[in-house]
């Protein structure tokens, strides 16, 4: 069976994911805006907020009203793949 395609937004969230496990964004990091996100990655605006609602999921970063979304932890390698029963969207 084949693979099933990933959104965007997951594909964003995991290029970010693996910024942060390589340290190439530490933990308290600001990430970019939004906009500038959009003009970084080329999607939409739309795309980098479904990409950092993930990453929150996933207990990467916070976001802070007003203020911007923070790295405050590191990607567990065993989260990599959904659990069975657990939509991946």
């Amino acid at each position: 069976m084949s693979e099933l395609p990933r959104y965007e937004y997951v594909k964003l969230a995991d290029a970010i994911a693996a910024d942060i496990s390589a340290g190439k964004l530490p933990q308290g990091a600001a990430l970019p805006g939004e906009r500038a996100m959009t003009d970084l990655y080329g999607v939409s605006i739309g795309t980098v907020r479904r990409a950092v609602v993930e990453l929150r999921k996933r207990g990467l970063v916070a976001t802070l009203p007003a203020k911007g979304t923070y790295v405050i932890g590191m990607p567990d390698p065993s989260s990599d793949a959904p659990e069975k029963g657990e939509p991946n969207d």
